[in-house]
């Protein structure tokens, strides 16, 4: 329940009736007591923790239909088709639709036929769509994904900024922003924009301890992936994200030669094949979607199990956004992410070669400072994590650092000897020269330009290139060394480098870790206690979803609409001989059972006959 929060008796009956749930979770009641009874809110909720309830059942226990701004228009679609499975009148409005087919929309709009209607910012922002708003009667506005208000964030969408004028326009009708990402400086822009300074902050907890995080040394980036595909998520669904289009295609396209089912997705691609794509990957099992960070938000695959980075995000707050795609059904999922000199070296150039004012680059290089200490950290990743959302926790037991601990040691030395290095060729080569220094390798541009002759050539050659990449990234992260990228890449001393250089200054590292293959693992991640199936509650569960995959066919639904995977295994052990005792499983509102249930107890009874 809701941190003890009194539960309103009706909302609680549209919850078990209407959703099929027994009882509210954490700040779920609360939420949902105060927008019902016309209270405005800004709602962070890690995603998979239920943030549509928040403002779904509001919009029906209020007169009126509930208005849902949300940027997604591929994704409305299902949606609405998810909310006409449970018996709700959903629709939406956007640019996809025929002038029929919004007329028709609009006129059940207008007469108050509908419960809830999804818009895009863009179409809510007209003249036509604002006029219609006021002829008919809202029960609320829900903003979600309202991160996008914020200029410092991940997915800026200039829209957003201009929602404020629904409080303007409808002073009396409660608004509820909902996002599963913001820093304390990104709620502050998000009230301020959205004039919800008035509205109470429900923060529930970050944590989504059925996540697996792992961050390994970059080798050979898409072989690691493979390989940890393979090895610990073969035939599973699941995302990988890349930072440029042709990564995208060219990874997807490698992925498909090694015999995984994957596609591509990105805002370069035609939108009729984006939309295809997007579908398959939400309506197949064990597809991977390959695609740079324009494909996820809103994403309600339950069943995703896995969400791998093959380059380093811009933020922890997208970071956690896209991670966060992973395991929404609770159970065990993994993030992970291949990390190298290269990713630091090329964030912090399209930082400095953007067209942002010096404020605004300053604080995209504090953000970017911030993923790559979770990236170096010699900590849990999980209390890393969390911290920066401003929630306390010991170590999870459950991430690559706690299951491994990383090696720290004094590298100061080595530190030292990588700073003269780049002072003696006089701060003008880029990374793979100053290393061939250091190791003493003869090439022919180390002999061009006589550096053998230096003092410090050959003083790491007791270190491999592979360690020195790790050293110079870390240094690099630390702020010891800058990068010139208008000259060739080169590397520069910053002034922090200078008490190192003097010995007036320790520096502690990460030793570097061999690249291993991933292995699948027989332990679950802590925190998710998974409902085992007796081989017999196994045999019924593998037909309910062999029903399930045909029932959504027939219906040209994803299959997580029908039922997700948790309302089945809880059928499969419950075996349910009547309507009345399928009535008690979570998932099964009165709309499903009334759809499904006959089949459902007939196939139990078959099974179990």
């Amino acid at each position: 329940m809701s941190g003890g929060a009194v539960v309103n008796p009706q909302a609680l009956h549209v919850l078990q009736t209407v959703f099929g749930y027994p009882q509210f979770r954490d700040s779920q009641a609360e939420i949902v007591n105060h927008v019902a009874t016309g209270g405005d809110a800004l709602v962070l909720m890690p995603t998979g923790g239920g943030k549509s309830l928040c403002y779904q059942i509001p919009s029906l226990l209020r007169d009126g239909v509930g208005v849902v701004v949300s940027p997604l228009i591929a994704l409305m679609q299902d949606q609405v088709d998810a909310l006409a499975e449970l018996g709700v009148r959903a629709a939406f409005l956007n640019s996809t639709q025929t002038f029929e087919e919004s007329s028709r929309i609009e006129r059940l709009l207008r007469t108050g036929e509908l419960d809830l209607v999804y818009v895009a910012p863009e179409r809510l922002l007209t003249p036509r769509c604002m006029d219609l708003l006021q002829a008919s009667k809202i029960a609320l506005f829900a903003i979600d994904e309202a991160h996008c208000v914020s200029q410092w964030g991940h997915d800026f969408r200039p829209e957003y900024i201009k929602l404020s004028v629904l409080h303007e326009c409808f002073p009396d009708v409660p608004r509820i922003a909902l996002t599963a990402t913001a820093d304390a400086q990104t709620r502050a822009e998000i009230a301020l924009r959205l004039q919800l300074g008035e509205a109470r902050h429900f923060v529930s907890s970050f944590d989504r301890p059925n996540i697996r995080y792992q961050i390994v040394e970059k080798g050979s980036g898409r072989k690691q992936l493979i390989d940890f595909i393979e090895g610990e998520h073969k035939g599973d669904a699941g995302i990988v994200y890349c930072l440029s289009r042709r990564k995208v295609e060219e990874t997807a396209d490698f992925l498909n030669t090694q015999g995984i089912n994957a596609l591509p997705y990105h805002a370069g691609m035609d939108y009729a094949q984006r939309s295809k794509n997007q579908s398959r990957f939400l309506r197949e099992d064990g597809i991977v979607m390959v695609a740079t960070i324009a494909f996820g938000m809103g994403i309600d695959k339950p069943d995703v199990r896995f969400v791998a980075h093959l380059d380093l995000p811009k933020s922890i707050e997208g970071y956690y956004q896209e991670t966060g795609r992973a395991g929404r059904d609770g159970a065990p999922a993994s993030a992970w992410m291949a990390y190298g000199l290269q990713d630091v070296v090329l964030q912090r150039r399209m930082i400095d070669e953007s067209d942002a004012d010096d404020s605004f680059k300053r604080v995209l290089g504090v953000k970017l400072d911030a993923m790559l200490g979770l990236c170096e950290t010699l900590s849990c990743r999980r209390m890393h994590l969390l911290d920066y959302f401003g929630q306390a926790s010991g170590p999870c037991g459950n991430c690559d650092t706690c299951l491994t601990p990383p090696v720290s040691f004094d590298a100061t030395v080595p530190v030292q000897k990588l700073l003269s290095a780049i002072y003696r060729v006089d701060q003008r080569f880029a990374a793979g020269h100053v290393i061939d220094v250091l190791r003493g390798i003869e090439t022919e541009r180390v002999k061009q330009w006589r550096h053998d002759q230096l003092s410090t050539f050959g003083i790491g050659q007791d270190i491999s290139e592979a360690e020195w990449r790790a050293i110079l990234r870390q240094v690099i992260a630390l702020g010891l060394v800058s990068v010139d990228y208008e000259v060739y890449n080169s590397l520069k001393l910053t002034d922090a480098a200078k008490p190192v250089l003097r010995g007036g200054e320790q520096i502690q590292l990460r030793r570097y870790q061999k690249p291993v293959k991933a292995r699948r693992e027989a332990s679950k991640p802590k925190g998710y206690a998974e409902a085992e199936l007796s081989p017999r509650d196994q045999i019924i569960f593998d037909k309910l979803r062999w029903w399930r995959v045909e029932t959504a066919r027939s219906h040209n639904l994803p299959a997580y609409v029908i039922f997700v995977d948790a309302t089945l295994r809880e059928i499969a052990k419950a075996k349910p001989a009547s309507l009345e005792q399928l009535r008690g499983v979570s998932g099964v509102g009165e709309r499903k059972l009334a759809s499904y249930g006959d089949e459902i107890v007939a196939l139990i009874t078959e099974l179990t006959a």
